[in-house]
């Protein structure tokens, strides 16, 4: 049967009847003439302080039927996001003016949050259809497209801020004529494929944009008081003096109201993402990292022809040695043979070692099973928290992976299982250890400050019950599949006695840290469109960039990892393993200090220490699991490497 679905789904792919798309989001729904349509509304955000709050913790309007949260997955709770419902209401291509309601006066608390709200810039998330609102603003002359739409303003050398009280809503409607399109879809963030081939479909409407336009409307109380919550009004106009705009003070009351204009729109349901995906620069965002990919392509290029070229002439040298003269061979050589006994020598602190690259593996796969999905279009950014939340699985359930390589790492170390258990309770609790710290201390002060991004105490006994019943029993399950892996067998036997080490004029750590620029050269510029995306509230799409980047990033600290490895041999320095891991894995102090970069730079807005100790706990997290990852890459290539070359020389 899965033989012939695959099959079916084939032939569909390939007919000429067929096209397909990327389907971003939820099932196309479609809507009737006059069907009523409610708005929601997510989180109020800021770039200023990265604190989210309710949208009812200010004095809006609030539905008929009471405030109703709307359900949500893993993602969207530890992101903060609460979407509610809203007293918002469309029909479809209605155009109307709709009063919604009067305020009592405003209180001295409420005065105080609105203006604090304002001059943080915090800005409302509205959404409908699934469809973020979208409006434009014009700075020097270029338009700059924001989702969301700000609280108030604070007019410039005024002390005075006004609220937001009138929407101008634009719906953009795309007429469904029942053309025989059929969605084959496998769920919200699924892959969708539209056939030609049924006319029987119903006429309808699909939203394909939510666009608005923000004003601030001094309204005649005595009139408003007469009215009730959806009755039309005549058209409001958005006034360009102050004094007919809704100051924010004390004993004030405030009529909100909003009107709403649908136009039909060429776009269709399966695009009408394209419009939220434009990023600005993105023109330098592809050059700048192609340019980077071939940069790196070619030192990697470089940095292999000339360790293959000296590692065959060592090799060659050797083997002639030992044909011609064996007993001189020994007083002459030097180098990497001379380590022979001790390069397979227990380093210290071997059972740590095990326990960060298990956790490294474990973090690494996770990473690329992810950004593959994402890759492929199985990620959606109409999909709210579904990313964050494949991440966690994903990573609870390759707890099988982390204890299987760190155990069988053990075994090889110790030659004996004896301690497995301890390992791979380490391996489980060490990572997710240290971001239960960070985050608890990041969560009583977000509690200290009322915000929604706060982790609510049931979530943390959801999150501490997936990780006790899911992670940590497969990690131990995998840790048992490691003792009874075969053991990698070390070419050769370890001195009983260590081989003194030769002085150098610089310590070999400063080789280490240094070599974790390369790889940085690979990541920074994908870097700072990530964290633009995380910390300014943009959207990002380009996994397949990422996806390349990761692989050459993958390259990267093996090469770098290996060819550290090698000089430290031809040193005679045979206590390469931690070295081997932070080679690769120091890249993570150079995003840790771009991130502090970023800050400084680029977040120039961010104020208060709540919100930097916010954003320095979060990099803290990223830096960890980047060094987590790129260590184990770097540790397990060189470790290949170095069994390899000394099971390729003949040993006496």
């Amino acid at each position: 049967m899965p033989t012939i679905n695959w099959a079916f789904l084939l032939v569909l792919l390939f007919l000429q009847v067929c096209n397909g798309f990327y389907l971003p989001g939820s099932y196309m729904h479609t809507y009737s003439n006059r069907e009523p349509i409610f708005a929601k509304v997510n989180s109020l955000t800021s770039i200023e302080t990265e604190l989210p709050y309710s949208y009812y913790s200010l004095p809006y309007c609030t539905p008929l039927g009471g405030v109703k949260k709307s359900a949500k997955n893993l993602g969207e709770l530890l992101m903060g996001d609460q979407i509610d419902n809203s007293p918002y209401r469309f029909r479809m291509n209605l155009n109307e003016t709709i009063f919604l309601c009067i305020m009592n006066p405003l209180s001295e608390h409420e005065v105080k949050l609105l203006k604090q709200r304002t001059r943080d810039l915090y800005q409302v998330n509205m959404i409908l259809d699934n469809l973020p609102v979208m409006r434009y603003a014009k700075q020097n002359g270029v338009t700059i497209q924001w989702t969301g739409f700000p609280v108030g303003y604070t007019p410039a050398n005024s002390n005075d801020d006004y609220i937001i009280n009138h929407l101008k809503f634009t719906v953009l409607v795309h007429e469904y004529v029942g053309s025989g399109v059929e969605i084959i879809g496998t769920g919200e963030e699924g892959m969708g494929v539209i056939l030609e081939s049924d006319n029987k479909k119903a006429a309808g409407y699909e939203i394909v944009g939510f666009e608005v336009v923000p004003c601030s409307v001094k309204h005649d109380p005595e009139v408003m008081t007469k009215l009730h919550m959806y009755d039309n009004i005549t058209t409001v106009k958005c006034p360009s003096k102050l004094d007919k705009s809704q100051i924010i003070r004390e004993q004030e009351r405030i009529s909100f109201t909003y009107e709403v204009e649908f136009v039909k729109s060429s776009t269709r349901w399966p695009s009408r993402w394209d419009a939220y995906l434009k990023m600005e620069g993105a023109r330098v965002h592809w050059f700048s990292i192609l340019n980077s990919l071939m940069v790196i392509v070619f030192l990697v290029g470089i940095v292999f022809v000339i360790f293959l070229r000296t590692v065959r002439r060592d090799l060659t040298r050797y083997e002639e040695l030992d044909k011609e003269a064996q007993a001189q061979m020994n007083e002459e050589l030097s180098g990497w043979k001379l380590v022979v006994g001790d390069v397979f020598r227990e380093p210290d602190h071997s059972k740590l070692l095990c326990v960060m690259v298990g956790d490294g593996v474990q973090i690494t796969r996770m990473a690329v099973v992810t950004i593959v999905f994402a890759a492929f279009g199985f990620m959606s950014p109409a999909s709210r928290g579904m990313l964050l939340t494949r991440m966690i699985f994903l990573y609870l359930f390759l707890g099988i992976a982390a204890g299987y390589v760190a155990v069988r790492m053990w075994r090889t170390i110790k030659g004996t299982s004896e301690g497995w258990r301890s390992v791979s309770w380490s391996v489980a609790c060490f990572f997710p250890g240290i971001v239960f710290v960070i985050l608890t201390v990041l969560n009583f002060i977000l509690w200290g400050s009322k915000s929604t991004g706060a982790i609510p105490i049931s979530l943390y006994f959801v999150l501490l019950s997936l990780w006790f019943c899911i992670s940590v029993p497969l990690t131990l399950l995998g840790g048992f599949f490691g003792t009874q892996a075969e053991a990698i067998q070390y070419p050769v036997r370890t001195n009983q006695i260590p081989r003194e080490i030769p002085a150098r004029k610089y310590p070999s750590w400063l080789l280490v840290l240094g070599a974790g620029t390369l790889p940085f050269g690979t990541l920074f510029i994908e870097l700072f469109f990530i964290l633009s995306s995380i910390w300014l509230g943009r959207f990002y799409y380009v996994f397949g960039f990422l996806l390349i980047v990761l692989l050459l990033l993958v390259v990267v600290c093996a090469k770098v990892s290996v060819v550290l490895t090698y000089m430290h041999l031809c040193v005679e320095d045979w206590r390469w393993w931690w070295k081997a891991f932070f080679a690769s894995g120091s890249v993570a102090l150079y995003v840790f200090l771009y991130s502090i970069n970023y800050l400084v730079f680029d977040l120039q807005s961010l104020s208060g220490p709540v919100s930097v100790v916010l954003y320095l706990g979060y990099s803290l997290i990223m830096a960890v699991a980047i060094m987590l990852s790129t260590g184990t890459i770097g540790f397990l290539m060189s470790f290949n490497f170095v069994h390899y070359l000394f099971s390729s020389e003949k040993i006496d």
